[in-house]
């Protein structure tokens, strides 16, 4: 069984969820060799370096060693435990089984073509970077190239020119907020603007000129990239739209951990902007009574490591509760309204979603980062602007109005708060919100944050 543990948390964290899933090795590259041995206790850890073992099977192979080939993979069996990163404090590990992982391969496989390679830039602990990232393009023969860091993305997407990418809600409102900003410093946005909406036009004439009028844009991810699937949060169906019209399509996509993870994708050539994806074969999803969205299938995960009180409010009856709020279509498409414990309840009993309102104010250019919640029955904004707009209240009280306008009085925005650095995020890179609210604390929660 392999233990997946995100090595940027604190060496006292890593050390306590390699216990939790009772690990007898751990891998570690040679980079964090000396830092694991000093935490490990030696009755509980045998550490090996990733070099050795490379070498070591290398030298297996050129003796024709095959004691391993014959291994018996059992369907139901765990194969790997993965941790939740979600933003209630309380790590639980997911258990996924032989099953889950293949069908999660088998059926994600079925629904792209990918071709040209793909630069992994997403941790290998997350779900999503692992399964579908990793193994589903191992699966059709594809070259993947590994992100040596964040800060080497753009090098190396230059020199990989991938044509596939997988990425989180951040890294694409990065990539729209720098290509802007490159537009805005030449003095060509209205321009710009302008050519965008041509282009859309004789888009829908039967008229494609994108490759050759924005391969400006497409270089900026080395020439090639064709598609974004996106997963991990909620995007804003806006950057969708201009990167189409850039000629990339951004898939958006939904899962969990629990869900080993993907359960909906938006296709090529079956999409609906706004919604988080169709859903994929071979599982049941729904919404229940309170609109919670649940799912169900084999896709769905063994349960959570030797904690079953976790395992059983979570699976009920079979179905996996997301803590998600949203709704099922006609079509299967699924579309989300916000968290089930986000949620603000009014003393006047209204129910108000902070990510419905998050939304709208993180359109403004001006805003990196947003968090909205309450504050003694005042809905309040708080805001991590761009450098430009530090301590700049009269503009993001012009906002506020902006925002408010046309909402119902209980829905508005009554406080803007302003910080000078990012809010507190975990490893899928989603605000923690118990950590940055003031005065809220940490609690058990039935649901982790689906990813």
């Amino acid at each position: 069984v392999a233990v997946a543990i995100d090595k940027s948390l604190p060496d006292e964290e890593i050390v306590s969820l390699a216990k939790m899933g009772d690990t007898d090795v751990v891998f570690v590259s040679d980079q964090y060799y000396e830092k694991v041995k000093k935490k490990a206790t030696r009755k509980v850890y045998n550490l090996k370096d990733f070099d050795d073992i490379l070498k070591e099977g290398r030298k297996y192979l050129k003796e024709g060693k095959n004691e391993f080939a014959g291994y018996e993979i059992i369907p139901e069996k765990t194969a790997a435990i993965l941790f939740t990163s979600g933003t209630s404090g309380v790590s639980k590990g997911v258990e996924l089984t032989n099953k889950n992982i293949a069908f999660e391969i088998v059926h994600t496989s079925m629904l792209f073509s990918p071709k040209g390679g793909t630069l992994a830039v997403l941790p290998f602990h997350h779900a999503f970077g692992l399964v579908v990232a990793i193994f589903m393009i191992m699966n059709y023969g594809q070259p993947i190239f590994i992100n040596k860091s964040l800060k080497h993305i753009k090098k190396n997407m230059e020199e990989f020119g991938p044509q596939t990418m997988f990425l989180v809600p951040m890294f694409v409102e990065y990539f729209h907020k720098q290509i802007w900003l490159e537009i805005e410093k030449k003095g060509k946005t209205k321009v710009f603007k302008r050519l965008m909406k041509s282009t859309d036009l004789l888009r829908k004439a039967k008229l494609d000129l994108r490759s050759k009028i924005y391969s400006p844009i497409r270089q900026v991810f080395g020439g090639n990239l064709e598609y974004i699937i996106c997963g991990g949060a909620a995007l804003d169906p806006m950057y969708v739209r201009e990167f189409r019209t850039w000629g990339i399509e951004i898939l958006n996509g939904y899962g969990a951990t629990e869900c080993s993870p993907c359960t909906a994708v938006n296709r090529i050539y079956h999409h609906k902007d706004g919604s988080v994806g169709h859903l994929v074969p071979g599982i049941e999803v729904k919404a229940t009574e309170e609109g919670e969205i649940a799912f169900k299938g084999e896709l769905v995960m063994k349960g959570y490591y030797k904690n079953p009180e976790a395992t059983d409010d979570a699976l009920i009856d079979g179905w996996y509760h997301t803590g998600d709020l949203g709704y099922v279509d006609e079509d299967n498409f699924i579309f989300l309204t916000g968290r089930k414990k986000n949620l603000i309840i009014l003393s006047n009993g209204e129910n108000i979603s902070p990510e419905e309102l998050e939304q709208d104010v993180a359109r403004d250019d001006a805003v990196q980062e947003v968090l909205v919640y309450d504050e003694n029955g005042r809905i309040v904004a708080e805001i991590f602007p761009d450098e430009a707009h530090l301590g700049d209240t009269e503009y993001f009280e012009k906002l506020k109005s902006k925002v408010n306008k046309g909402r119902p009085i209980y829905k508005q925005i009554t406080r803007i708060k302003l910080r000078d650095e990012e809010f507190i995020k975990n490893a899928s890179m989603k605000i923690i919100r118990y950590k940055n609210i003031p005065g809220m604390m940490p609690a058990i929660d039935k649901k982790e944050d689906a990813e």
